[in-house]
């Protein structure tokens, strides 16, 4: 079954691309012809050169943007690593970008380009055999990314009312990369929470302190932000064995994901967090096993830590502290070397979870003997727990703070998002901080 990513704005297509690349580059490199089949057949289709003697890869992708720049380089590289490339006639862009407004985007260049974004990703759809869902990429900070995003999504909810949609967000930096980003971010999750399956949220803080911390760069760009946050996506959706595959790879990656891990509309955010994250200066001196990687994941989850920072500190706590970490769900995936040897009961702990949950059907475990991103052994932990539940009400209370004074919302107002408008979308959220508070 496969998968139709729909990469939007600047951030989507630049983290799209690196995604692409990165499951490309693991096929193609890994022994395992069932592995290999598997992920190149989730995200890829084979076509015909020019010449018609060989085939080459094309991404079952669509790329979407108000501006070209952007889209033209995804599009050069991926042509340039020699190893895939985007279909000729798989992006839409314009000349005019949302100028980081959540309106403009929705409300503008959403409804004036619906027919062509549609027929595009129309297009990549029936190109498959099966369609295991959607996955769109956009960050909710700027314009194009978070208000046309909002926009697909719902046209994609529309045409596509069984198949499973998720959403990846990229989360904007703390100290703020666009004045308005709290209110984008509030007008595209209060939206995307009536439509989505799933929504997978990176935080670009976080990322960054993994690629200064763990990854020693000395410089950090927004390429190697974006490098950490592809690693990390696909990490998930690799092929994997669950329980109910069989001894073969999942053919529904999606559906098996959202099934894992979103039970419940009130509770659809999920985090990842990966371990091991080691520099290559130092992979030489470095040893894992099973043990140790999944006691610190553990730890990172009780603690809310979504890096190996402070393990000594971690490993002194218990569940006896107070405000640990609650979830609803949580899914283990673990790849490399001896991986059925690994156990695992200790995130299928009752106390980890919600009293309304029984711990066997809220933990989920996938494996695959099948080494990724030059690990010999790794684990990711994708959560759908309160992890998430301090950033959002950060976001929220920064939002409301400068909806109270009216700060900028003439800039919204002139695209058709009214006052009412806004307030409904703090009243979607602040019920989503709510049940997330009350998990415990």
């Amino acid at each position: 079954m496969s998968v139709v990513t729909v990469q939007l704005g600047q951030c989507g297509n630049q983290v799209g691309r690196e995604l692409l690349d990165v499951i490309c580059a693991d096929g193609r490199e890994k022994k395992k012809a069932e592995y290999s089949r598997c992920s190149t057949d989730r995200f890829f289709r084979e076509v015909d050169t020019a010449g018609g003697s060989l085939t080459d890869l094309s991404a079952r992708a669509v790329l979407i943007d108000m501006e070209a720049k952007v889209i033209n380089h995804s599009m050069s590289k991926a042509a340039k690593s020699g190893r895939w490339r985007y279909g000729e006639k798989s992006h839409f862009c314009q000349k005019q970008g949302s100028g980081n407004n959540w309106a403009n985007g929705y409300c503008v260049h959403g409804p004036r380009h619906r027919e062509a974004m549609e027929d595009l990703v129309r297009r990549e759809v029936e190109r498959c055999d099966r369609l295991a869902g959607i996955m769109t990429m956009m960050s909710v900070a700027g314009g194009t990314g978070s208000g046309v995003g909002a926009y697909v999504t719902q046209c994609l909810r529309d045409v596509y009312p069984t198949s499973f949609i998720l959403n990846h967000l990229t989360w904007p930096y703390d100290t703020g990369e666009v004045i308005v980003q709290n209110y984008n971010a509030v007008l595209t999750l209060s939206h995307l929470y009536q439509l989505s399956d799933a929504i997978l949220v990176h935080e670009n803080d976080t990322v960054h302190r993994i690629c200064a911390q763990l990854l020693n760069i000395k410089h950090i760009s927004f390429e190697d932000v974006n490098g950490v946050i592809a690693h990390q996506l696909a990490s998930v959706v690799q092929p994997a064995l669950t329980p109910e595959s069989y001894g073969v790879y999942s053919r529904n990656p999606l559906g098996e994901l959202v099934s894992s891990l979103a039970c419940h509309p009130e509770y659809k955010l999920l985090s990842v967090c990966s371990i091991p994250q080691v520099a290559s200066s130092s992979m030489a001196y470095s040893v894992f096993s099973w043990p140790g990687l999944l006691k610190h994941l553990r730890q990172m989850l009780i603690s809310n830590t979504k890096m190996e920072e402070g393990k000594h500190r971690l490993a002194a706590q218990s569940f006896r502290t107070t405000g640990f970490n609650k979830s609803l769900a949580n899914l283990l995936i673990l790849r490399g070397k001896d991986v059925f040897s690994a156990e695992a009961d200790g995130f299928q702990e009752a106390a980890l979870y919600t009293s309304w949950l029984p711990s066997r059907e809220a933990f989920s475990l996938w494996k695959s003997p099948v080494s990724f991103n030059k690990y010999e052994k790794s684990a990711t932990l994708v959560s759908n727990s309160q992890t998430l539940l301090k950033p959002l009400d950060n976001m929220v209370r920064k939002a409301w703070n400068m909806f109270a004074s009216r700060a900028y919302i003439h800039q919204y107002t002139k695209f058709g998002i009214s006052e009412e408008d806004f307030l409904d979308s703090f009243t979607s959220l602040e019920q989503v901080i709510s049940s997330y508070s009350q998990l415990g």
